[in-house]
């Protein structure tokens, strides 16, 4: 039998955005699902049932993850290992205004995807990879030709738009980048009707802080378990 569905889409916003808004990008079927791994690793199950997670097994080959967010620990069944275990925080809310001054905002695009992989890297954002850029727009600030920052947009669970790769070159923090390009996506969920939210770890204190600094509230925390089969 299936668990009670949550009560909210963000409860389990993975799965959410897999069986609303994204779909049509989901693998898999109706008891487990997932992100094309081109685009992001995150996937769920529509319960913790054995059978569920022999669907979510039977998705993953080689050295594939599977990253979940959900709202209780994860039962991990021995045919799996566990990468990584942590708790996060789930915020809600439209970021304040803010302009950096001096500096344009541009919309990136998949010419910008070597230099969006290459800041992801550098700065450990979360997860981003060749096609994450397809989930929704992707902005970005450049000094002196250089990609320095960057913000985007990915899951989208219902009436929601996540906020995604806040990142900013180290060399170019401090200059209000980060708060320019939030207000700048975000304007762009609202204007679709949308709500903006994000996920940050709950160890990353200084982010939780610019996020609440910003207009933004912690809604929930999650359980953030990354995946891989056993052998």
């Amino acid at each position: 039998m299936s668990e009670v569905p949550p009560n909210h889409p963000l409860d389990r916003p993975i799965w959410s955005a897999l069986t609303t808004r994204q779909r049509e990008l989901a693998e898999g079927g109706a008891d487990a699902r997932r992100f094309p791994l081109a685009i992001a690793p995150f996937a769920d199950m529509v319960d913790m049932s054995p059978r569920s997670f022999a669907a979510l097994g039977a998705l993953l080959s080689g050295p594939d993850v599977a990253v979940l967010f959900t709202p209780d620990p994860v039962p991990v069944p021995p045919q799996f290992k566990v990468l990584l275990a942590e708790t996060g925080e789930q915020m809600i809310g439209v970021p304040a205004d803010h302009s950096a001054p001096g500096v344009e905002i541009v919309t990136l695009g998949a010419a910008d995807v070597p230099e969006m992989m290459a800041l992801t890297e550098l700065t450990k954002p979360g997860p981003f990879s060749a096609r994450t850029h397809e989930l929704g727009s992707f902005f970005g600030i450049r000094i002196n030709g250089e990609l320095v920052a960057m913000t985007g947009e990915r899951m989208k669970p219902g009436n929601y738009t996540e906020m995604t790769a806040v990142c900013v070159h180290p060399e170019h923090r401090g200059r209000g980048y980060a708060q320019a390009l939030l207000s700048a996506v975000a304007g762009q969920i609202v204007a679709r009707g949308e709500i903006p939210f994000l996920h940050v770890f709950t160890s990353n204190v200084s982010a939780i802080a610019l996020y609440r600094r910003q207009g933004m509230e912690v809604r929930r925390r999650l359980h953030i378990t990354v995946l891989q089969k056993q052998g």
